[in-house]
């Protein structure tokens, strides 16, 4: 067999044990060893006197991924990110976002759930991790709407579909592997999602008020609060705008020259400013602890994840399946943007049966670069190009659309891990409960993707603004 076949196979293969219930990081590790000792094996003409020296050359190199991959410094911003996220719980600062948003916005129809979508935002430029927003603000939001006479799946939904802002507004650890995986500016690719996220917010906000006045008693209004209560919450919340400030900075230094570090620096350095703030507002020992074990748990889990998934990936190029499809798909007589929308189609229908992070890493290596040639390539300027955009922007931009088609996966039954928490969370809730109440937030996530691809200026302006590209 010529390895593009084997290329195929296995990662028939590998779909098979994923929707078999395997973990993704072992799945693609597994795949990609069989794959490996298959492609070296088929090279000396699958000589049984031949295997043992096939699976030792797999072995070695598989053996190289974890060092040489996992030992970049970028990758130290995702338990930087996620532990920021946990010290701000404890600092107090959700508790204060969620009462200002509702203080400002609670007059609305259905204004504590669009209080609760807008604290979430808030809450995402601290935290780089989806789950443990939605976490935080299960315990902080759903007793409060319930208590005025919210629709209780409405209420999870809500949540539920909120936390997956964290994966967009930066500090994002998603974004930093997407980076990684695509090897692009994991700065450009921070700035960039500041106003996607904030666009996504926005959409989330009218969705609920629209469905809120539709149906009378699902939302009320909580309002009731002066000028002079709203502005005295306002301070209680600085502290995030100040750690956002130094995450920014050391990405770009708006008062010119070089900036003040790398992104790795602010991250550590936003970490250590949530952490005095949190020992100031009575964080203890056993809150720390708490704080640093789940901040292990979860990049514990996504290292494991990153992995199994790059010796799956060091397969491929092997296989050369990423150019093969990249080859395809630039042959398809077709329109670039109906050949676009088929691929995050195919996203949307994947992320029912995977996780967003070992969806991405898995599919990248191959769709990266499709998407670029389909735009043109890498060097193409936006003149020459097919979606309008120079080769570096087509990678941003591509990069901010997929990060929120994985959002999706976040509250996709099966697997929703957003909304299995929420309901571990609250008692009260079952899954399938917070499932229901998170379906009409498809319908605004198609209209933010929809968004996005329509005025790519959305993602594109910071990053060019700030950075001059």
């Amino acid at each position: 067999m010529e390895p593009i076949d084997i290329g195929l196979v296995v990662s028939g293969f590998l779909l098979v044990l994923v929707f078999l219930g395997v973990r993704v990081a072992f799945a693609a590790a597994i795949a990609g060893m069989a794959g490996l000792v298959w492609i070296f094996w088929a090279k000396r003409g699958l000589d049984p006197d031949q295997f043992l020296w096939a699976l030792t050359v797999a072995v070695k190199t598989a053996g190289q991924v974890p060092h040489s991959k996992i030992a970049s410094q970028a990758l130290s911003l995702i338990p930087t990110f996620i532990l920021i996220g946990f010290l701000a719980y404890h600092a107090g600062l959700t508790r204060a976002l969620f009462e200002a948003a509702r203080r400002w916005v609670g007059w609305l129809p259905g204004g504590l759930a669009v209080s609760t979508v807008f604290a979430t935002a808030g809450f995402a430029a601290v935290s780089g991790a989806s789950v443990a927003t939605s976490a935080v603000f299960a315990r902080i939001a759903i007793p409060e709407m319930l208590a005025i006479g919210y629709d209780k799946r409405f209420a999870a939904g809500v949540v539920a579909s909120a936390g997956t802002l964290a994966s967009l507004i930066p500090p994002s650890a998603i974004l930093v592997i997407y980076a990684i995986i695509v090897e692009q500016d994991v700065g450009a690719l921070l700035l960039a999602g500041f106003l996607p996220g904030a666009f996504s917010a926005l959409i989330y906000g009218g969705l609920v008020v629209g469905m809120a006045v539709v149906f009378r008693d699902f939302g009320p209004p909580s309002g009731g609060y002066t000028w002079g209560q709203r502005f005295r919450s306002l301070p209680a919340v600085l502290p995030i705008f100040f750690v956002v400030a130094i995450i920014i900075l050391f990405i770009y230094n708006p008062f010119g020259g070089d900036a003040w570090g790398t992104p790795t620096e602010g991250g550590a350095l936003g970490a250590f400013v949530v952490f005095v703030m949190a020992l100031w507002r009575g964080m203890r020992w056993p809150q720390l602890r708490n704080a640093l074990l789940e901040t292990a748990k979860l990049s514990v889990m996504i290292f494991t994840i990153i992995w199994g998934v790059l010796v799956y990936v060091r397969f491929l190029g092997f296989a050369d399946l990423p150019g093969a499809f990249a080859a395809w798909i630039t042959s398809l007589d077709q329109s670039p943007f109906l050949t676009l929308f088929l691929i995050l189609l195919a996203y949307a229908v994947l992320g029912m049966f995977m996780d967003a992070i070992g969806m991405l890493i898995l599919t990248l290596p191959v769709v990266y670069p499709a998407v670029i040639a389909l735009n043109g390539g890498e060097s193409v300027t936006a003149a020459d190009s097919a979606f309008g955009m120079s080769g570096v922007g087509c990678a941003i931009w591509f990069g901010i659309i997929v990060v929120k088609m994985a959002e999706l996966c976040l509250i996709t039954p099966p697997i929703g891990l957003n909304c299995f928490v929420v309901a571990g969370v609250r008692p009260e809730l079952s899954v399938q409960d917070v499932f229901k109440g998170a379906a009409p937030f498809f319908v605004a996530d198609a209209l933010t993707v929809a968004g996005l691809i329509l005025f790519p200026a959305i993602v594109l302006t910071l990053p060019n603004l700030l950075l001059g590209g």
